[in-house]
Formats: C-alpha cells, structure tokens, sequence
C-alpha cells in the first residue's frame, strides 16, 4: 500500500493516555502527524476542560484540527468529516500517515468510513428546534429512546443540537439514525485502529482524578475567562462537560462543589458510553492501557512486520 491509502486511529474512552500514545508514536516512528477528532478540541480557549495536548506535544508533533473554531460557532458532523479529509489528504500528499485521534465513534467513523449525512430540511428542523426550546433536551433524549434506542445511547442526553439533528433524520428518512450509519468499510486502504483498554473502576478513579486536576489547574478561570468571547451563548461550546457545569456554578445555579461532582459523574457516563460504541468495532485491536511496552506493542498493530 502507499502512504495515500495509510491511516492510524487511536482511540479510547476519556483519560485513557490515548492522546500520550499518539503523541509518543509519532515521536518514536517520525512520519506520523496527528488529526483531532475530539470535537470540543476544535474550540480556542477551551484548553483544560478537554484535556487539549500541551504546547510541548503540539510543538513536538504536528497536530492538524486544533483551535479552529469561537466559541460562539458551531459545526456539523459532516463538516467536521470534510476538514478532517482534508487533512488527512495534506498530510499524504507529503507522504506523512495521519493518526486520527478521539474519543467519539461517530466522529471517528465519520472520517475514516463510508458516512454520507442526509440532507437537512428547515421545517423539520424547525419543528425540533422550537421542540427543545419547549420541552428541553432530557424529554428529546427520552422521545429519540423510544424511536430509535441505539441512537440514544450515543448521543448525550444534554446535546440538544445533536438531538434535533437525530430527530430530524428520522423525519425525514423514515429509518431510525442509526440506519444512516454505515458498515466499518473505511474509505482508506490501509487502516490500523488501537483502542486503550481500561478496567471501569480504574477508569472511574482516573476521571475523578483528571477533574480534580483540571480544577488545580484552573479550569475555572478559564471559563471565566472565555464568557466576555461568548461561551454562555455558545451553542455547542457551552454544553460541553465540565463548561457547562461550571457555567451553572458561575450563573449561581449551584456551588462549586456540586459543578465538579456533576462533572464527574457526566465525564464517567461519556466514558462509558464511548467504551461501548468502541467495542462494537471488530477492526480495533486493544491493548492494556498499563502495559509497559505499551508502546512497543501499538507500533506492532501500526507497522506489522
């Protein structure tokens, strides 16, 4: 196969080390550049909350998806996937494999499989949007389980956008959102996936312990800091975990203790969730997260002898 037709995905549930893991491949094997398929990463500012690489990482290694979008903007799945594409298609025609690295399987799929997003039409969407100005986004949640439970499953229960897009399709397609998802037939030849593999009570320490650390680090501040730019206004910025409970906090709509517990258990929920749509996918090849040649054994799955 040629460089064209090469990609790597890691992927994993929050705080698993896949973002350290990309990173340290891309050090060790030198023609590798990394593509975020995170879509809250996308945001300038939100650095802490979603656990961006560091400067010394992004320096290190070139990191493509990044700091694109205010906090006031929003994106689709579908222009996301085209961005992506992109990248992954500038990166090989340097004859750099991309690693695309996330922790959602839809924007993963989105990029790497044969997704096509169905139309929208503005009635339709109309009609939902005023549906969750309305009835708010827990009864939407609860109405998209009725009619098509796999999809609710991978979709939180406080994105509202996603909701009304899901919503939405059914509509107009007359299938369940799901039915839109394709085979795990990816667009690109040459396709190597590694998925982290976490214990779920080690996981849920792990989570408890990155939000304690992102509040030392100032996760709070740099919400405060990001309200003058829009972020409570944001449509997608402000709904993500963490922001959107320390933006209740800052409202005065709960304390600060209350914001961090709730962003702990929303955060150990997302794991899972991510952890099971994962798993569905036969082309991952897990590796303990704790392995000491962890590392060792990922160039194995990337670069088989």
């Amino acid at each position: 196969m040629s460089v064209g037709d090469r990609i790597v995905v890691v992927v994993g549930p929050t705080a698993s080390g896949k973002s350290s893991l990309a990173v340290e491949l891309s050090r060790r094997l030198g023609d590798l550049e990394i593509i975020n398929a995170d879509s809250m990463q996308l945001y300038r500012g939100m650095d802490i909350g979603t656990a961006k690489p560091s400067a010394a990482e992004r320096g290190a290694v070139p990191h493509h998806l990044f700091d694109v979008l205010d906090v006031t903007e929003t994106s689709t799945v579908a222009e996301f996937q085209a961005w992506a594409r992109e990248a992954i298609a500038e990166c090989h025609g340097r004859g750099i494999t991309p690693v695309v690295v996330g922790g959602s399987a839809l924007y993963v799929r989105a990029i790497i499989d044969r997704l096509d997003f169905p139309g929208t039409d503005p009635t339709v969407r109309d009609h939902w949007d005023a549906e969750l100005a309305a009835r708010g986004p827990e009864s939407l949640h609860a109405e998209l389980a009725q009619r098509d439970p796999a999809a609710a499953e991978s979709i939180l229960a406080s994105n509202g956008r996603r909701l009304v897009r899901a919503l939405e399709v059914i509509d107009l397609t007359g299938e369940p959102f799901t039915a839109t998802m394709p085979a795990y037939d990816s667009i690109y030849g040459e396709l190597m996936m590694v998925g982290l593999d976490v214990p779920r009570d080690v996981l849920d320490v792990r989570l408890a312990a990155r939000v304690d650390a992102m509040w030392r680090e100032g996760f709070v501040e740099e919400v405060r800091t990001l309200l003058p730019a829009g972020l409570a206004d944001g449509l997608t910025a402000s709904r993500a975990l963490g922001y959107q409970q320390i933006l209740a906090f800052l409202a005065g709509e709960s304390t600060e203790d209350e914001a961090r517990e709730a962003t702990v258990t929303g955060t150990r929920k997302f794991a899972r969730r991510q952890d099971r749509l994962f798993r569905k996918d036969p082309r991952i090849h897990w590796l303990p997260y704790d392995a000491p040649d962890l590392v060792e054994q990922a160039i194995a799955v990337v670069r088989p002898e």
